[in-house]
């Protein structure tokens, strides 16, 4: 009889504008059998971005609501609004076998560790903080002092990146995705039951 396996946990951090999304959905791309979870947010949509494909946009009232009925795996507050990871959705995934990845912050990588301690926590670091800040200025979708802040904010969590077992630098695209490629298939290898020779 086969085992069923269960799927395998990613945690993906890193600082505001360090090319989490990108990276990420470059990777589902070359890599089958692996799936990023949708956060719900209080945060208003960016232009492009589709409730239920990019985040769960939800108010503040309705967020708390998931946080009283402890629908969400972990959550945080950053930048004025609140994120979190709706809890069923990457259940049920994992049980069907297939491997999710979360894109979250510093403080949700932290109660993922706590609460599943066999996720892999990878820190997505920028080259240079001077390379970061000049990635957030070509978003063009903050003020200086916003920009100023998240970079402030970058330090603290630079400082942080011990408690992740990985860490890939995003100094090209390509490079980070591979890196976090062989990440991926490691942990699979990992996992996978052996096979003894009759």
């Amino acid at each position: 009889m086969t085992r069923h396996l269960q799927g395998n946990l990613f945690v993906v951090s890193g600082p505001s504008g360090v090319g989490k999304g990108t990276v990420i959905g470059l990777l589902l791309k070359k890599v089958a059998g692996i799936k990023k979870s949708v956060s719900a947010t209080t945060r208003k949509p960016r232009q492009g971005e589709q409730n239920g494909i990019d985040y769960f946009f939800k108010s503040q009232a309705e967020f708390r609501e998931m946080i009283d009925r402890n629908e969400l795996m972990e959550w945080a507050e950053y930048a004025g609004n609140l994120y979190g990871t709706p809890l069923k959705w990457v259940l049920n995934e994992l049980k069907e076998g297939s491997d999710v990845i979360l894109e979250i912050d510093i403080e949700g990588a932290k109660q993922i560790h706590s609460q599943y301690p066999l996720a892999t926590l990878i820190f997505l670091s920028p080259p240079s903080l001077a390379v970061l800040e000049q990635r957030l200025k070509d978003r063009d979708t903050e003020t200086a002092e916003k920009i100023a802040w998240r970079l402030n904010k970058a330090k603290e969590e630079l400082m942080e990146k011990s408690i992740f077992q990985c860490e890939v630098v995003n100094d090209r695209v390509e490079n980070a995705v591979n890196n976090l490629e062989r990440i991926v298939y490691a942990e699979r290898a990992k996992h996978a039951p052996s096979v003894s020779s009759s």
